[in-house]
């Protein structure tokens, strides 16, 4: 697991194509232009050159206070291959800086072995869907109080069985980094206290919860609440989300069942920033096919998150999500030139919430399936944003400008006001016009930085 080697050349490489619309890509993304493979037996040259890669000064929120290393000054001890979960693990604990190479499908339901897991194996002795439908079925239990009595114990003790085998915390001062088209599966990257550290060039997929809870006090029919997110930064600063991709995998929520009238909701969120997190940077990522794509603020509560969860979301395309693109409380949220893919199970893309101040600049918005530009804000008890050089089209229309503050205006009472109180001012790239925007994400994602 662990990859003593010297790691070499760790000279920054120059950017010789700034001058070219190829090099306008590269330098928006961090993409290589050519990426050396080293020693097939384990990262090449381009990958430790990623590794030691701290975020750029002044790209975004992650870049204020002590900035954003990462485990760029790992010693050799302090950096490892892993290739299954107990290995991952393993290598993402401890405080000493580190760097973690993820190689192949990592499985938080697969043993070392590779012997595969099912919920079933996860589950409490004392739970089985079957009893807890049974139990809190609403024609039995009612709607007036969440479940509570001994199956609902055994739910939790079986969140408790799955949250110790699929969620994983990561120390402070680390740099996890996909190999190739490295992929973590069924499980959670917990960033809780620790600060400093970098996650790039990785595939998340399906982060499922086997035991949701059912709420009927949840909304005016009850809902089926889950537990896991893809990525989840509590209690975190200096963070740098990159280049990676968040997806349900081949368990879309548009697959599950209908349980009590309502969708049996399996999924959390893609990657959520909560619970006093501050300054991260979330850039040139594809969110794809997931319902709760990004909740900055967990709660209402007036309290520890102001002044907070201050964000950067820069060259991100949120393709097919269904809402929370993201859905902001209290931060000061930079939002610009991402790619925004609407379609059908849509609900808004920015959701306003309480305090919210939220600046949204040359995003470019494709809007299908009847879906028109007053749905795309939401609000969630904010007041106020500022919009600037909104691009894209409505249906079949031509594309140009567009107007979601005077759209959500014209359509809603009350109105948003059109000043969030803040401009920012950490931009290490200068905004393209909303146009240009889809040529800019064309390298967002997975597998698109060359580490091998």
């Amino acid at each position: 697991m662990r990859m003593r080697d010297s790691v070499v050349g760790r000279r920054r490489v120059r950017r010789a194509a700034a001058g070219s619309a190829l090099g306008v890509l590269l330098l928006l993304t961090g993409a290589s232009p050519a990426a050396a493979t080293g020693d097939p037996s384990g990262p090449g040259w381009w990958a430790q050159q990623l590794a030691r890669q701290p975020l750029a000064a002044g790209d975004g929120w992650a870049a204020s206070g002590a900035g954003t290393t990462g485990g760029s000054a790992a010693d050799d001890a302090h950096v490892f291959v892993v290739r299954n979960r107990d290995e991952l693990a393993a290598a993402l604990t401890g405080a000493a800086p580190k760097i973690v190479f993820v190689e192949g499908v990592i499985d938080g339901l697969k043993t070392a072995d590779g012997t595969a897991l099912t919920c079933a194996d996860l589950a409490d002795p004392g739970y089985t869907l079957e009893s807890y439908l049974a139990a809190y079925d609403p024609a039995v239990w009612g709607r007036a109080t969440d479940p509570s009595g001994p199956i609902e114990q055994a739910r939790v003790r079986s969140v408790a069985n799955q949250r110790a085998r699929t969620e994983l915390k990561v120390g402070p001062n680390t740099t996890v980094l996909g190999l190739g088209d490295a992929t973590l599966r069924h499980l959670t990257l917990m960033i809780d206290g620790g600060n400093n550290v970098i996650v790039r060039n990785l595939t998340f997929e399906d982060a499922a919860d086997c035991f949701p809870r059912w709420r009927p006090t949840d909304g005016a029919e009850g809902n089926w609440n889950s537990e896991y997110d893809l990525v989840s930064v509590r209690r975190s600063t200096n963070v740098w989300i990159d280049h990676n991709t968040f997806s349900d995998g081949d368990n879309p929520d548009s697959n599950q069942p209908v349980y009590f009238g309502r969708p049996w909701q399996v999924h959390d969120g893609a990657c959520d920033i909560t619970h006093t997190s501050d300054l991260v940077t979330v850039s040139a990522n594809v969110f794809t096919h997931h319902d709760k794509t990004m909740l900055i603020g967990s709660s209402d509560t007036v309290g520890p998150d102001v002044g907070k969860l201050r964000t950067t979301l820069r060259h991100n395309v949120f393709d097919g999500v269904g809402q929370r693109a993201p859905r902001v409380r209290f931060g000061q949220v930079d939002v610009y030139n991402n790619t925004f893919r609407v379609a059908e199970f849509y609900d808004y893309s920015v959701g306003l919430g309480i305090q919210s101040a939220v600046y949204l600049e040359n995003n470019h918005f494709t809007l299908t399936d009847g879906i028109t530009a007053d749905r795309v804000l939401k609000d969630w008890k904010g007041t106020a944003v500022t919009e600037r050089g909104s691009f894209g089209r409505v249906g079949n229309g031509r594309p140009g400008p567009l107007n979601l503050l005077a759209a959500y205006n014209t359509a809603n009472d009350p109105d948003f006001g059109a000043d969030a109180g803040w401009t920012p001012t950490l931009r290490a790239y200068q905004p393209l016009p909303g146009w240009a925007v889809p040529l800019a994400t064309l390298l967002s994602g997975a597998g698109r930085l060359g580490a091998r």
